[in-house]
C-alpha cells in the first residue's frame, strides 16, 4: 500500500465517548483521539435516560474534527457503543421517545414477571443470553406492564449504534453483535426469537432485518455529510463494525491462536471464551451464562462482572463529599492497604445502581460479617480483590464446561492501565495475564471496517496488525496460599447471599 488510508473509529461507553482516528498503512495501526465527551445519566419524572441527542451532536463534531484532520480524506466510519439499549422510531422515523438508561429502575421485579409468564429455563433455551434485569427484553417487558405508549407508536426497534447508523445512513437494520445482546435473538435460529417476544406480550413487527459485523451500511446522508464538512458521494463507507463495544474489543484481541481466554474490562468487565457456537445447556443456564454475537461467524461466552463501576462510583461519592481523588490516587492508596480486609462479591444486587457505593461495601461486609474497610485505599483494595477474585470463579466455571484449560488471560480495554489488577488477576487466576491494547474497542472497530472494505483479508491478518502495532504486558502470577484462602471466603460469601 503506498499511502496510509484514514478510518474513524466513534467509541461510545457508559462513562464517556470518543472519536479516535486510525491510519493504516497496510501493516500497522496508528490511532489518536480526534474528540472526546463525557457520557451518563440524565434524571427526569419518568426515569433515567441517555442524552441521545448530545450524543448525537458529539458524534457529528467527531466527524468534523476528523474530516478536517486529514483534508476529507476518510475511507470509513464505524460506531460501537454498550449493549441492551434502545429506541424506538414511530412510521415516520422519527425517535418516540428518550431512550432509558439501563439502570433505570422500571426493570424492578421484571425478571420475575418474565418468569411468571414464560419459564426461565424456555427463556435461555431460546435465546442463551444470561438474566439481568438490564436486557432489552426486560426493558420492553416492563413496557408492556406499565402500558407504556410508546409500544403502540413504535414502528421499528433500534439498539442504540444501530439508531446512530440510522441517522447517519437512513439505514434502519440492526447489527448481529448488538442484536444479540438484547435476549430478543434466537442464534439456534439465526433470527429473532417472535414465539418468545409474543409470549411475553411484546410486539415483534418492530424489530428489523439483522445485518453482521462489517456490513458496509452505505454513504452518509447528503445533509449529515454537508453539516460535518464532507462532500456528498465523497466515497466514505458508513460500517457496521461489531457495534457492540464488547465484540469490537475482542475482536481486537492480539492472541495468536484459539484457546485463549479475554476479558474486556473497563466500567464492566466481560469474561469469556471466543467459540464458533453458542453453548446452550443446563450448566450455562445454572451459572447464568451467555452467549453474544462476534465477528467472523463467531460467539463470546461469556460472563458480565461488574468491574470497575464501583471504583467509579466510590469516587464519585467522596467528591460528593469534597475528596477528590485522581484513579491514580485511589490505585495508590490500595496498594498501601493492607490484603483481604474484607472479601466482597462486585455482583451482589446492591451495587448495581448509582449512589454511594462506599457505605453499600460496608454494609455489605457488615451482612457477612467481616471486618469493614476503615480508609478510601481500604475500600478500593476490598474492591480490586473482590473483581480479581470473581475472575477466578468465572474462569472456572467456563473451563468446566467447555472441559479443557484456558490460557493465557487476555485483558483488553482502559481498564488494564489499571496495573495494580492486572498482577491481582494474575495472583488470584495463578497464570499469566497479558494486557492491551487499551484502545482494543477503537482498533478492533477499525479492523471490521478494514475487512469489511477489503483492505484485510481475515480476523487472523487483522490480530497480526493489532500484534504489530501496539505494546502488550505480561503479568506473571506471585503466591497462591493468601488468594486460595480469599477464594474459598468468596466462595462462602456466594453461598450465603445467593
Amino acid at each position: 500500500m503506498s499511502h496510509s488510508l484514514n478510518f474513524l473509529a466513534i467509541d461510545l461507553g457508559a462513562e464517556s465517548g470518543r472519536a479516535m482516528l486510525a491510519r493504516f498503512d497496510g501493516q500497522r495501526l496508528q490511532l489518536s483521539e480526534i474528540h472526546r465527551f463525557s457520557n451518563g445519566p440524565v434524571y427526569l419524572p419518568d426515569g433515567m435516560h441517555w442524552d441521545v441527542l448530545r450524543l448525537w451532536t458529539e458524534i457529528k463534531q467527531g466527524m468534523a474534527l476528523a474530516a478536517r484532520e486529514v483534508g476529507g480524506h476518510l475511507a470509513g466510519v464505524g460506531l460501537d457503543t454498550w449493549g441492551v439499549d434502545f429506541g424506538l422510531l414511530d412510521r415516520n422515523g422519527a425517535l418516540v421517545s428518550n431512550p432509558y438508561h439501563y439502570r433505570d429502575s422500571r426493570t424492578d421485579g421484571m425478571l420475575d414477571e418474565a418468569f411468571r409468564r414464560v419459564p426461565r429455563e424456555e427463556i435461555f433455551e431460546r435465546t442463551g443470553i444470561q438474566f439481568m434485569p438490564l436486557n432489552s427484553l426486560i426493558q420492553l417487558l416492563s413496557m408492556v406492564v406499565h402500558g407504556s405508549p410508546s409500544l403502540d407508536i413504535a414502528q421499528t426497534f433500534l439498539t442504540m449504534p444501530d439508531l446512530f447508523n440510522y441517522w447517519l445512513t437512513g439505514q434502519a437494520v440492526n447489527e448481529f453483535s448488538n442484536a444479540t445482546t438484547t435476549q430478543c435473538y434466537d442464534p439456534r435460529q439465526g433470527g429473532w426469537a417472535k414465539s418468545l417476544l409474543s409470549s411475553l406480550g411484546i410486539p415483534t413487527h418492530i424489530f428489523p432485518e439483522i445485518v453482521p459485523p462489517g456490513t458496509v451500511l452505505g454513504e452518509l446522508l447528503p445533509g449529515v455529510a454537508e453539516e460535518v464538512g464532507l462532500q456528498p458521494g465523497a466515497g466514505l463507507s458508513v460500517i457496521a463494525p461489531a457495534c457492540h463495544d464488547t465484540g469490537s474489543a475482542v475482536a481486537a484481541i492480539p492472541a495468536e491462536g484459539p484457546g485463549f481466554a479475554w476479558i474486556s474490562s473497563g466500567t464492566w468487565s466481560v469474561m469469556g471464551a471466543e467459540l464458533p457456537d453458542p453453548i446452550i445447556n443446563q450448566q450455562s443456564l445454572a451459572f447464568n451464562f451467555t452467549n453474544e454475537g462476534g465477528v467472523c461467524d463467531t460467539f463470546r461466552f461469556s460472563k458480565n462482572i461488574m468491574g470497575l463501576w464501583l471504583v467509579q462510583e466510590c469516587r464519585r461519592t467522596w467528591a460528593r463529599q469534597g475528596q477528590e481523588f485522581s484513579y491514580d490516587d485511589l490505585t495508590r492508596l490500595a496498594a498501601e492497604a493492607d490484603p483481604f480486609q474484607a472479601v466482597i462479591d462486585p455482583d451482589h444486587g446492591d451495587f448495581l445502581k448509582p449512589g454511594d457505593m462506599p457505605a453499600r461495601i460496608r454494609a455489605f461486609c457488615q451482612m457477612t460479617e467481616q471486618p469493614i474497610p476503615q480508609s478510601e485505599g481500604a475500600t478500593i483494595r476490598c474492591v480490586l480483590e473482590g473483581i480479581a477474585l470473581k475472575y477466578r470463579w468465572v474462569l472456572e466455571r467456563i473451563e468446566e464446561m467447555l472441559g479443557h484449560r484456558l490460557e493465557p488471560l487476555h485483558i483488553v480495554g482502559g481498564g488494564t492501565q489499571n496495573q495494580l489488577l492486572s498482577q491481582l488477576t494474575a495472583d488470584a487466576i495463578g497464570r499469566p495475564v497479558v494486557t492491551g491494547p487499551i484502545e482494543a474497542t477503537a482498533s478492533g472497530n477499525f479492523l471490521m471496517q478494514a475487512l469489511a472494505l477489503g483492505h484485510i483479508a481475515s480476523l487472523e491478518e487483522g490480530r497480526e496488525v493489532i500484534r504489530n502495532s501496539f505494546d502488550v504486558s505480561t503479568y506473571q502470577p506471585a503466591s497462591r496460599p493468601e488468594w486460595d484462602e480469599a477464594y474459598a471466603r468468596l466462595l462462602s460469601i456466594l453461598e450465603q447471599t445467593g
